[in-house]
């Protein structure tokens, strides 16, 4: 299934460049916002806050 707007642990993961497993502790440890909807999704939006917030500047 496919959800316009919404990325899958495997894909936020090859994204990122980090594991799966390292993804579900980011979103258990609520510092990835994701939604379970069958399994754990992540809003586009959500994951490019994620990334702007690890920013070293």
């Amino acid at each position: 299934m496919l959800l316009k707007g919404y990325l899958t642990v495997a894909q936020v993961a090859k994204q990122l460049g980090l594991s799966e497993y390292r993804i579900r502790e980011l979103i258990r440890d609520k510092q990835i916002r994701a939604t379970k909807i069958g399994q754990w999704r992540v809003k586009l939006k959500d994951l490019e806050e994620f990334i702007k917030s690890r920013r070293n500047f």
